[in-house]
């Protein structure tokens, strides 16, 4: 290849780290290539080698994570997302993946092309989407730029979501400080397929033709994927057009157009351009089939004139695919996709060799080896300093009973309440449709975890995402560890067997030592719970350089926890009390500590303390127990102890039914606050009907699982010893109407 031919800005060490590259990863490419890169070529490293393509900095630690187990169908990574056989012929596809940076920027679109592009890795693989969740982090509420944020990020995943047709069956929502200059947008899709009949990110057989179908290409979303491998600062503004635009209503057919095209059978391979486009999917499927490929950019439909080989290259236009198709038979995939009023333009074809090479007006713009640009290949792998934050040992050395605690336990339960962080999400969900396609059993509000039916079999799926980022910054092994076991107990809560989980690794600069230490923690601790729980981690997204110029965000792995319900209209659960007379159990771990807690941040305006308390071998036991307790229907609701404690927990679950409970709680200490605000893990509250309590308790002093008597369901008050004496009706107030008027301000 002539470099003379091309018109393009000269190569340089500068205009190489202009583009995020360092000179270490310059003289990398340089001696991949035998020469100085093209201006093309530069670009397409720098967008497969940044954080959010290649995990450069990361995937050397995600490797130790458990990524083995018997329903798993494909191993972590190997695909666009995880695959888990669920029996009855059928597997799982699910995944959960960031839009940080762009909803930091443009929300509304930032949020909604996040579910686009989730939802595209699903169907990509020949799954139907069935079901959306999503876990979002904001600063404080009474910041007017946060309150726009949390309005332009709902909107967004709402807009997408409800006019692509897929409910939304649950998610989170945390706020605090340390999300302020930077949001966190996680999405996650479940879809459904048979199994042997997905479809495989790859590319290969010699000759075969290669097409790009969906919409057509814009400037939209250049260096989006390099955008979001970069701290937010203030210039972040003007790199709007680093966020990509999306159209519910063109996703939607193609989606259609692509699970009728794989039904043809003459599908090779496929794959969603989400970040770095056509660079990314032509270069990963190259990769992976171990042969080459060769597009003609020229043939792809673009939006907008006089667009470089550059720009068609790194455009993140979203509802795009790339498909490659057994030769002779790519009419068939045409006729298809044009059905559908969708593009579907053959722009190459399966060659020889191990490049890719692109070329436009007749020349040669980019030649380089694909194994070269990607992760597993020759994408850069780096071990980054780790040290121990000098934050760590203070906080953990906090004593909680130094503080004056308040003793009107009244106001603090409703203090704790009208916590956003505890307070309903009703102003939020009831933006999204829960119930399309008719298969939502539990939905957001009311429930542990989002179930859906199975339709043509007796099972459900049980989702749900989860992470307490406070936690994993006070203690980043322990915080890992209960993202995992807190999201397993509440699939658990809702009558399923966790099977294995997604997550989406959010945190600060990978080259501050103190965040590498941190990352490489938390992973530690998630590892530890996944291989307790027999979760093994399916794949799922990282995403780094959450920084603002105030400092990171809180470390937040999101776990996305994927569980079975084998007979969904009998087993499975909800928290709220379901008549007066049940009598009420908390079973479980003692009460203890008030590290982290709900309490502390809400009434003492503190993040510090240890992590709360967690024994994984006694969490195991307890969810295998809990899960015999609803199989066998010997409960009637179930809730789990988390932020704000067991009077938190009881407060819930008389406001989801509208009827009190009278209460006795003692602990093996004398401290009330811990008692009732404590956020020690392993613990839940459960309700057993007048019937079935001589069996339940029979179960119970055989479990080996401490467990103490509460009291008694009904009234119209909640009572907790001589402490809390509240009508639901005032809770229930202070709990509806705290994030609306948050929002009036």
């Amino acid at each position: 290849m002539s470099q003379t031919t091309l018109k393009e800005p000269e190569v340089t060490l500068e205009l190489a780290k202009d583009h995020g590259l360092t000179e270490e990863e310059f003289d990398m490419i340089k001696n991949y290539l035998g020469r100085t890169p093209t201006f093309t070529e530069l670009g397409v490293y720098s967008v497969m080698w940044s954080e959010h393509c290649s995990y450069k900095n990361s995937i050397l630690e995600i490797k130790k994570l458990p990524r083995e187990g018997e329903h798993l169908l494909v191993e972590a990574g190997e695909e666009n997302a995880g695959l888990v056989d669920i029996g009855d012929g059928l597997a799982c596809a699910f995944k959960v993946e960031s839009h940080n940076h762009p909803s930091a920027i443009e929300p509304y679109q930032g949020a909604a092309t996040g579910v686009g592009g989730i939802h595209r890795d699903i169907f990509t693989m020949g799954a139907r989407p069935v079901a959306s969740l999503n876990s979002l982090r904001f600063g404080t509420m009474n910041n007017p730029r946060v309150r726009y944020l949390l309005d332009g990020v709902v909107r967004g995943i709402s807009d997408y979501g409800n006019s692509f047709g897929i409910p939304m069956i649950g998610g989170e929502i945390y706020f605090d400080e340390a999300y302020e200059g930077n949001p966190l947008v996680n999405a996650m899709s479940v879809g459904i397929v048979k199994v042997g009949e997905t479809a495989s990110a790859i590319a290969e057989g010699i000759g075969n033709p290669v097409l790009i179908v969906g919409s057509s290409t814009g400037r939209d979303g250049i260096h989006g994927a390099t955008f979001a491998s970069e701290d937010i600062s203030e210039e972040s503004e003007a790199k709007r057009p680093s966020v990509q635009v999306g159209d519910p209503f063109t996703e939607k057919l193609l989606l259609e157009a692509s699970l009728e095209a794989l039904k043809t059978g003459v599908v090779v391979g496929m794959q969603d351009m989400g970040a770095a486009g056509i660079a990314c999917s032509s270069s990963e499927m190259t990769a992976k089939g171990g042969q080459g490929m060769k597009l003609d950019l020229d043939k792809v439909p673009a939006r907008e004139e006089g667009m470089t080989a550059y720009e068609l290259l790194l455009s993140e236009s979203q509802e795009r695919m790339l498909v490659v198709a057994e030769k002779g038979r790519e009419q068939e995939i045409i006729d298809v996709y044009e059905k559908w009023d969708l593009n579907a333009v053959v722009i190459g074809e399966v060659v020889e060799g191990e490049h890719v090479t692109y070329w436009k007006d007749g020349e040669i713009k980019a030649e380089i080896p694909a194994d070269s640009l990607v992760l597993g290949g020759g994408a850069p792998q780096y071990v980054r300093e780790a040290i121990k934050p000098d934050y760590i040992d203070g906080v953990q050395s906090f004593d909680a009973a130094t503080l004056d605690h308040p003793e009107n336990h009244n106001d603090i339960l409703l203090k704790l309440l009208a916590s956003p962080n505890v307070a309903s999400k009703r102003w939020v969900h009831e933006q999204y449709d829960t119930m399309v396609r008719t298969n939502t059993v539990n939905g957001p509000g009311a429930s542990n975890s989002g179930v859906i039916r199975i339709k043509g079999s007796k099972k459900g799926l049980v989702a749900k995402t989860d992470c307490n980022g406070r936690y994993v910054y006070l203690n980043p092994r322990k915080g890992g560890q209960i993202a995992v076991a807190e999201s397993a107990r509440n699939v658990v809560c809702s009558g399923g067997r966790p099977v294995a989980i997604t997550n989406c690794l959010n945190f600060g600069n990978p080259y501050k030592p103190d965040v590498y230490w941190t990352f490489k923690e938390a992973l530690g601790g998630m590892g530890d719970a996944c291989r307790a729980l027999n979760t093994p981690v399916t794949g799922g997204n990282v995403s780094l350089y959450n920084e603002n110029p105030k400092g990171a965000i809180f470390p937040t792995p999101v776990i996305g926890m994927l569980g079975i319900i084998e007979d969904v209209e009998n087993h499975t659960m909800t928290p709220g009390f379901k008549q007066e007379g049940d009598v009420l159990y908390y079973i479980g771990a003692e009460r203890k500590g008030l590290g982290g807690s709900e309490y502390l941040s809400t009434i003492h305006k503190l993040t510090t303390g240890d992590a709360p308390e967690l024994n994984l071998d006694f969490e195991v036991k307890l969810q295998e127990f809990l899960l015999d307790l609803i199989q066998s229907g010997n409960i009637n609701a179930a809730h789990d102890v988390s932020d704000g404690g067991l009077a938190v927990t009881l407060a819930e679950m008389a406001i989801f039914s509208g009827i009190g409970a009278s209460v006795s709680a003692k602990g093996l200490n004398d401290s009330t606050h811990e008692i009732l605000y404590s956020e020690a893990q392993s613990g839940v509250v459960v309700s057993v009907s007048s019937e079935q309590k001589p069996d339940f308790e029979k179960k119970l002093s055989t479990s080996g699982i401490p467990f103490q008597a509460l009291g008694v369901v009904g009234g119209s008050e909640l009572i907790i010893n001589t402490d809390v004496n509240l009508p639901v009706s005032i809770m229930e107030e202070a709990y509806e109407t705290a994030i609306p008027k948050a929002m009036e301000q």
